[in-house]
């Protein structure tokens, strides 16, 4: 790639990036994979709840009564306990995480796991029209994968550096793609988006709605009032400063570092008519540096004592992907995922906007002087743009949070049911959506969007102002004007 991008008008021969037909939202939500990721998710959450409901004793109600006088706890487990689980802790034998002399093994509740998820995607890939067999035969190899990361992680000595399954997972995959190379039997259960947005959803049930209101404004603040300022900046930066020629480039690459990575950048290339070439390279941009912030950021957070529920805002509002925000909340913890992850899905509700704005500015600023411009903005694009699965995290959220509160001893079934059996696929899920990543990135591959050029100094240098404006943010957000109300939510 020469300095200069190409230029903005496209030859006859170069393809175009156009907007994906439309399609109702009925006719969605049986084929795509955000509405599938909340049918599995929400399908999931539906039989963790009725487990722990329907085993309560008959006398449960007394027993609540009762120990409202006595100051007795009433114990509440899920039945799905015993059958649910993930490698264990080891010192020396590795086969200890499975095989624990304690208890019983741990072999079991890991394959029920496998059966219970390779069948919901399974669904869900048959309804998208993609074979079940392949996806079935590259599962299996992901998932055994996704075991060895729970291994690894389980280490006595690993475990006391705090190196969590989600580095594992992720470094597992990076090494095999890297070496021998991602085989091709595996390459169909990539599904990395799904894997994340149904492990969010499920998510959704351990956020209780009040502490979702809570950090919705701050986050609001940091995703709704940086993402602009950032994308607009870079853009002018971009045409003025770097005089970078193609516009379309400018504009994507900008939108795909400030908003949300790859579905930004699509959705934007779609809008403002650019090249596929320059697409492409927006995105092997952004994974670049994704792969290296995912990493990295936690390691710095940690490094310089930042609060993790501080670190976790700001991985949130500036790392590209959903996936790789998740990836690096759970290295800093539950509160700092909590955060980042209810920062990004603030920020994705941004890419329809984005898509809109971007038609209007292409339409009346960029192309008003051609007659032959198709680009037709519309209003329903923030709808059609709009991230589904982001519904199934707030219904999700919602539904339980009014059980906690309102079903009697609901502050005790829903976190049981959480703790002891949706929990345990919500990181099944984010381990498979990490082990994915790493397979799914080659870095020699991404070298060559790391080598110099206007449009790496136009992504460094937006980059740079995402991270100083969201820490800024962030820091006056969470640390400042809202540090009390936060604090407390999480301590409930």
């Amino acid at each position: 790639m020469q300095d200069d991008a190409p230029a903005p008008a496209p030859e006859e021969n170069d393809e175009i990036v156009v907007a994906a037909p439309r399609r109702s939202t009925w006719s969605e939500m049986k084929t795509a994979e955000d509405w599938w990721a909340i049918w599995i998710g929400g399908g999931l959450l539906l039989i963790c709840f009725l487990a722990v409901y329907l085993s309560l004793p008959a006398d449960f109600s007394e027993q609540l009564k009762a120990a409202e006088t006595s100051g007795e706890k009433v114990s509440v487990h899920s039945p799905l306990k015993s059958w649910l689980g993930k490698p264990g802790s080891w010192n020396q034998n590795p086969l200890d995480s499975l095989f624990p002399a304690e208890k019983k093994d741990l072999l079991l509740p890991s394959f029920i796991v496998l059966i219970v998820s390779l069948i919901s995607f399974a669904i869900a890939i048959k309804a998208m029209g993609q074979s079940v067999i392949h996806f079935g035969v590259g599962f299996l190899g992901v998932f055994l994968l996704a075991i060895l990361a729970y291994v690894l992680t389980g280490q006595v000595v690993v475990k006391r550096y705090n190196l969590e399954y989600a580095l594992w997972a992720l470094m597992l995959g990076l090494i095999i793609s890297n070496t021998i190379g991602t085989p091709r039997w595996m390459k169909p259960a990539l599904k990395t988006e799904l894997y994340i947005k149904t492990g969010l959803v499920v998510m959704g049930a351990s956020v209780l709605f009040s502490r979702l209101l809570t950090l919705g404004l701050p986050g609001i603040y940091v995703a709704w009032v940086v993402t602009p300022v950032v994308l607009i900046s870079t853009y002018l930066f971009g045409q003025k400063v770097l005089k970078i020629e193609s516009k379309s480039l400018n504009m994507v690459i900008s939108a795909d570092m400030s908003v949300c990575g790859v579905s930004a950048a699509i959705a934007t290339a779609a809008s403002c008519k650019a090249k596929k070439e320059e697409l492409s390279f927006a995105i092997g941009l952004s994974l670049s540096f994704t792969v290296l912030m995912m990493i990295l950021m936690p390691i710095v957070i940690e490094a310089l004592g930042i609060d993790p529920i501080l670190g976790g805002a700001w991985m949130g509002g500036t790392i590209d992907s959903t996936g790789a925000v998740a990836a690096a909340g759970e290295i800093l913890g539950d509160e700092a995922g909590q955060v980042a992850v209810t920062i990004k899905m603030i920020q994705n509700i941004l890419i329809g906007v984005t898509a809109f704005g971007v038609a209007v500015y292409w339409v009346t600023c960029v192309e008003s002087k051609k007659e032959d411009s198709q680009i037709k903005p519309d209003a329903w694009e923030i709808w059609y743009r709009f991230p589904k699965f982001v519904l199934g995290f707030i219904v999700a959220s919602a539904l339980f949070s009014l059980l906690y509160t309102t079903l009697p001893g609901g502050d005790l079934i829903v976190p049981a049911m959480v703790k002891e059996s949706s929990k345990v696929f919500r990181g099944w899920f984010f381990c498979l959506a990490f082990v994915c990543i790493g397979l799914e990135t080659n870095f020699r591959e991404l070298a060559k969007f790391l080598k110099g050029g206007k449009p790496l100094i136009l992504y460094v240098c937006g980059q740079s102002l995402n991270l100083l404006l969201t820490l800024l943010m962030a820091w006056l957000m969470f640390s400042v004007f809202y540090a009390d109300v936060v604090k407390e939510a999480f301590s409930k």
